[in-house]
């Protein structure tokens, strides 16, 4: 019997394809299937915007979001409040809390949080360089928008132990009953947050 459906280069776009988060094998054929009949549309549109994206994104060498411009946007923004840096884990992060308009302050990737059974110390992320920072004097807050994982907590715990002489309130994220959220819908440890870091009505 046959393995294959189509030629080695479709094979190989939907082989690609299938490694995309949320992509599996199937949602793959159907994903290259859908840009081979729209080849004009999406798929020519969508190869020279990956061409450009190969030759022109880079990493930021102030704050380390993805961008085309080297300090990024974010950085080079002077209506952002040079006052507050919010720490993130990744640049999904950055992008999630931009999307949501949470904060109008500087920003710095991580490039993960620690995890010592994965082997990723201290000297595997730009934790020296967010102390480095947080130094400026025009710098007052530093928030942490870590994820409420453990080892986003160990991360969050380190890096409050390192800034303790450097002149910045340090924050995170709070923790507890999401907007819209029911209380017989959540988890045991959510609850206890919200109980913990309850606050004046």
């Amino acid at each position: 019997m046959p393995t294959a459906a189509a030629g080695p280069e479709i094979e190989r776009l939907i082989a690609l394809l299938a490694r995309l988060p949320g992509l599996g094998p199937r949602s793959a054929r159907r994903a290259a299937l859908f840009l081979i009949k729209k080849r004009e549309q999406i798929m020519a549109p969508l190869a020279a915007a990956m061409r450009t994206a190969l030759e022109k994104i880079e990493i930021c060498r102030v704050c380390g979001n993805i961008d085309t411009q080297n300090p990024c946007t974010v950085c080079t923004d002077v209506r952002r409040d040079p006052a507050i840096i919010v720490a993130v884990a990744d640049v999904a992060d950055l992008w999630a809390l931009e999307r949501a308009h949470a904060v109008n302050a500087r920003y710095h990737v991580l490039g993960g949080t620690l995890s010592p059974l994965d082997g990723i110390g201290p000297q595997d992320l730009s934790i020296d360089a967010l102390v480095s920072r947080a130094h400026d004097p025009a710098v007052t807050e530093v928030i942490l928008a870590l994820n409420a994982t453990v080892d986003g907590q160990t991360t969050a715990h380190y890096i409050t132990d390192l800034l303790h002489g450097a002149n910045v309130k340090v924050t995170r994220l709070a923790h507890g009953v999401p907007v819209g959220g029911e209380l017989d819908y959540l988890d045991e440890g959510t609850l206890a947050a919200a109980i913990r870091q309850r606050t004046t009505f």
